[in-house]
């Protein structure tokens, strides 16, 4: 999937195979996804595992404005979803969703 503000830059779960990592799927007009905000920028700072974000049908600029405008960027990284087909494999229902990825994925 394409990484948020990184033109060109790619990112794979596979990169994360073996560790314990975190997926937030967010968007920059999901009223709750503001709500959480904060309880994801004081998780990361723990560093307990990595947290990557997956910016769900929302377009690049809107959210990179949006991250900027929430008192911070949380995650290791954020991929985009244009489409949402990336979603769908999965099972997002809405926004927001967290997922434990285990290290057999």
């Amino acid at each position: 999937m394409p990484v948020l503000g990184e033109s060109g830059k790619q990112f794979s779960p596979a990169e994360l195979r073996g560790k314990v990592w975190l997926l937030n799927v967010w968007g920059s007009w999901c009223i709750s996804c503001q709500v959480e905000h904060p309880a994801l920028l004081s998780l990361a700072k723990m560093n307990v595992a990595p947290l990557i974000g997956f910016d769900w049908k929302d377009k690049p600029d809107a959210a990179t404005k949006w991250l900027a405008q929430q008192g911070g960027d949380p995650y290791t990284l954020s991929v985009t979803d244009l489409d949402g087909r990336v979603a769908i494999d999965y099972g997002v229902y809405g926004a927001p969703e967290t997922f434990v990825i285990d290290r057999q994925a």
